[in-house]
């Protein structure tokens, strides 16, 4: 390393240059990524949080199973309910709604800034009204489930949106609901939760044209996955493999994920074309170090060294951007903090810079000690 120490040392402007690039681009991909985890959490959080080991959706005719037009009927239900190895069966209704406040009660009224919101003002709120029993397994979806059908629990986004509480009322589809509990983040389709008695949604969803049935059946145990669902018209699959029955999560994703691609190519691009650039400038010092006895094993860790170094700091950089900017957009953009959209795009970066930094190692392993004699002049 010592070679890799002394450019390190006396062309700091270049690889402040090049460090300054892979910090960008980190931040960049950090950012995006944030953002894209945040996104697919507002639309696919409730989903997720389905308590059922597969998500049963019907199987159309042509094309591929969909929230949005899938309807389980009785028959449906009860061979479920009837397979061989079958624990539980939660049928769970999920349509697209509008919930407004306009009585807002004085607990609401008296919650400041919430309380003056689009409550006050009786401005209709996009929700995803959803169906669900009580006594399915706990989990952030089914903890807001009421025990009455005139009442309704919210995601903490609805709440925040209706500017309401427990015990005041709000109005979905000309009918009065009072507030029973108001739980944590729950999203589906971008739109937070309201979640009804099954009762209560299949008279709410017929008010907005539907005819009352299920959705989705969330469904726990061991049967025989594929011969039941031919046998009932439908299709099971885990819930995160479900999530392509979601055509807002297959374009969202699809697009960011191929900038977030596109991205990472850039990095491996600009990592070896720099590298590939400086090794060839110093190609006279590594024939000489050659001539002296250096190992060509030995000048290959001293580049790959160097690159690494340049990397680490210039990653390092852009993370800790990432994650201050995150922490502040977090109130106002739909932004994920986690391992997996800081440590995942942070390894990658690492390896697809040292990929391409490999690629000036050519320069290396083929330099001739003849060349430090001046053969070649």
């Amino acid at each position: 390393m010592f070679v890799a120490w002394h450019d390190l040392r006396f062309a700091r402007g270049r690889f402040v240059l090049i460090g300054s690039v892979v910090a960008l681009i980190t931040l960049l991909v950090g950012f995006l990524a944030g953002l894209t985890g945040g996104l697919a959490s507002q639309n696919v959080s409730a989903v997720l949080d389905l308590p059922g080991d597969r998500l049963v959706l019907q199987q159309p005719s042509t094309g591929q199973p969909s929230f949005g037009d899938s309807t389980i009927g009785q028959r449906a239900v009860d061979g479920w309910q009837a397979a061989p190895g079958v624990d539980d069966v939660v049928p769970v209704g999920i349509v697209q709604g509008r919930a407004t406040a306009p009585g807002a009660g004085s607990g609401a009224a008296g919650s400041g800034a919430a309380g003056s919101g689009a409550a006050a003002s009786g401005a209709a709120v996009g929700v995803a009204l959803v169906g669900l029993p009580t006594g399915a397994r706990s989990t952030p979806v089914t903890d807001l489930a009421p025990g009455r059908d005139d009442q309704v629990g919210l995601s903490s986004g609805a709440a925040a949106d209706l500017g309401v509480q427990v015990g005041d009322r709000i109005t979905v589809t000309g009918t009065d609901y009072r507030v029973a509990v108001v739980g944590g983040d729950a999203w589906y389709s971008h739109t937070p939760v309201l979640a009804m008695t099954p009762e209560a949604w299949a008279a709410a969803d017929r008010r907005l044209g539907g005819d009352g049935a299920p959705t989705v059946l969330a469904v726990s145990g061991s049967p025989d996955w594929d011969a039941v669902a031919a046998s009932t018209g439908t299709s099971a699959a885990s819930p995160l493999g479900s999530l392509t029955a979601l055509e807002t999560f297959r374009s969202e994703i699809g697009s960011l994920g191929l900038m977030i691609v596109m991205l990472f190519g850039v990095s491996a691009l600009v990592v070896g074309a720099f590298f590939t650039v400086w090794t060839m400038q110093r190609a006279g010092d590594v024939a000489v170090l050659k001539a002296l006895g250096a190992s060509t094993g030995s000048l290959v860790r001293d580049a790959l060294g160097q690159a690494l170094v340049v990397l680490v700091l210039g990653i390092g950089v852009g993370m800790l951007a990432v994650v201050g900017l995150g922490a502040l957009a977090g109130g106002a953009l739909p932004f994920l903090l986690s391992p997996v959209t800081t440590v995942v795009p942070a390894a990658a970066m690492a390896v697809l810079g040292l990929a391409g930094a490999a690629v000036a190692l050519r320069t290396v392993t083929s330099a001739d000690p003849l060349t430090a004699l001046g053969s070649n002049r």
